[in-house]
């Protein structure tokens, strides 16, 4: 099982690196845009488990709809009107912009809406569906879709993003290799009988020795680092701890079966569901108005 998780890290980690550091948002974007829409159907599989059959297609088209304008917040500032939008989107100027995540939700609720109303599924089904198609959209495509915000925002945005990445595959990594060793103390049994506290706290270390290495290369002050990395690598844990709960809840060990030695893509980009998210209010709620 260790050589299958090594193998296939030897190969995701390039691509993702290319992805981020390349500099091509729209290449980043729609390579997340992939992963989410992979992420998101596992989940309705997880949904399916227990009987809650999700509006997918739908789902996933909104899914989409949030890593695009979350895109269009890095290109185009909020209040761009006129001439300064290509012309096949003049009509922005009657929105007072470009569409944003605000309006994706929107649009997704009048979806869902006409879906429940019109479409011929049991009505038993009415609530199910919706609760887990909210859940998907909420839960997997908005929280990822704030990396896009992230590489976009300039060249030090990629790094920090970057940092975000690390800190959750070095943490995962000594959380993993200590946990085996020498872990004694079970840390969520219910949710992850595996995990334990000294693996946790390994995990921490490591997202701290990562913000030392970031520190000595990119222009932040270290201890905006280490903030980072103690918010970011909590976050993680507790988003790894989040998707253990709706797979125990499904009844399943693994969200899928794609990436071998990992599971399905759920499983692997589980802590990046709140990191990334967490790490970006970190940057523009505290870094940045104290720059």
């Amino acid at each position: 099982m260790t050589w299958k998780r090594v193998a296939t890290a030897a190969v995701l980690i390039p691509v993702v690196l290319v992805c981020v550091l390349s500099g091509y948002t729209q290449l980043f974007s729609l390579t997340l845009a992939l992963v989410v829409l992979l992420a998101l159907f596992e989940f309705f599989s997880l949904g399916d488990a227990i009987g809650h059959r999700a509006y997918r297609f739908w789902t996933a088209a909104c899914a989409l709809a949030l890593v695009y304008v979350q895109w269009l917040a890095t290109i185009i500032p909020p209040d761009a009107l006129g001439e300064q939008v290509p012309r096949f989107q003049q009509m922005w100027r009657f929105m007072g912009g470009p569409p944003r995540v605000h309006d994706v939700f929107f649009i997704f609720l009048l979806g869902i809406a006409a879906l429940t109303l019109w479409t011929k599924r049991p009505l038993v089904e009415a609530l199910p569906a919706a609760g887990i198609s909210c859940s998907g959209l909420l839960l997997i495509a908005f929280p990822l879709s704030y990396a896009v915000l992230l590489e976009g925002a300039d060249s030090i945005g990629r790094w920090i993003l970057l940092f975000a990445l690390v800190i959750t595959w070095m943490g995962d990594t000594a959380a993993y290799f200590v946990g085996r060793a020498i872990g004694k103390h079970k840390l969520a049994p219910a949710l992850s009988p595996k995990k334990t506290w000294e693996g946790t706290i390994a995990s921490m270390l490591a997202a701290i020795l990562v913000a030392f290495v970031f520190a000595k290369y990119v222009n932040v002050p270290l201890v905006h680092f280490l903030g980072m990395a103690v918010v970011g690598n909590f976050a993680g844990q507790a988003g790894d701890l989040l998707e253990s709960a709706y797979k125990r809840s499904a009844g399943v060990k693994d969200s899928g079966s794609l990436l071998p030695g990992h599971g399905g893509v759920l499983d692997r980009i589980d802590a990046l569901i709140l990191t990334i998210p967490v790490v970006w209010y970190y940057w523009v709620w505290i870094y940045l108005p104290n720059r």
